[in-house]
């Protein structure tokens, strides 16, 4: 029994907690800007899509923020102090180039805070006031972070992997499977219905000009 405790607390450390429940603290406050800022009968696509814009652009000014503040001008996280550090080593002992500093990841997390932040937060607006604009800008976003999510994990895979440590379920399973599976699902599916929103508009103006020809 005492060995199986001491495995578990190996997998799943107090670090580990933190780190999750600051993810779920910043989901809650997306779940809560959604009924303030959305009328209370916006559609459910509507709404689930503000979440997870008001959650994608927090993350990436709070978590993602500290990373790139952790690791440019000398700076890295295997050497910095503070709690986004201790929350970072904890994600680079499943991701090693997190920790020193990769400057792959460091120009993608750059792009990530300074690019996707401000337009997640655009499109929220252009939501919140009901803007179909909106639609051409989540294409935008979605194919960014799908490019992002791509660039992040290609050159790791072609070069075998030596980067990633798999032995430990937390790091495979939480942190390196659905961390990250969740910025290439979501944009899929947003670029998809942004992606039929205008193509159904373009189709109603063609039909509209057929017409009065």
């Amino acid at each position: 029994m005492a060995t199986t405790t001491k495995a578990l607390s190996d997998i799943f450390t107090l670090t580990s907690a933190c780190s999750l429940a600051g993810v779920l603290g910043v989901a809650l406050v997306a779940y809560a800007g959604s009924r303030v800022f959305l009328p209370k009968d916006a559609p459910r696509v509507d709404r689930y899509t503000f979440i997870w814009l008001a959650f994608d652009a927090l993350i990436h000014f709070s978590f993602e923020g500290s990373f790139v503040y952790l690791s440019t001008f000398g700076r890295q996280v295997n050497t910095s102090t503070g709690p986004f550090a201790v929350m970072w080593r904890e994600y680079a002992a499943a991701d090693f180039r997190w920790g020193f500093s990769d400057p792959t990841v460091v120009s993608l997390e750059i792009l990530t805070v300074l690019g996707a932040g401000p337009l997640c937060c655009y499109i929220l607006a252009l939501l919140a006031r009901d803007d179909p604009a909106r639609h051409y800008w989540i294409v935008v976003l979605s194919t960014a972070e799908l490019y992002g999510g791509w660039m992040t994990f290609c050159p790791e895979w072609l070069t075998g992997s030596p980067n990633l440590d798999t032995s430990n379920p937390l790091y495979l399973w939480v942190y390196l499977f659905f961390m990250n599976v969740i910025w290439v699902v979501i944009p899929l599916a947003l670029m998809i219905d942004s992606y039929r929103h205008i193509a159904r508009s373009l189709r109603l103006v063609q039909k509209t000009k057929a017409k009065t020809n």
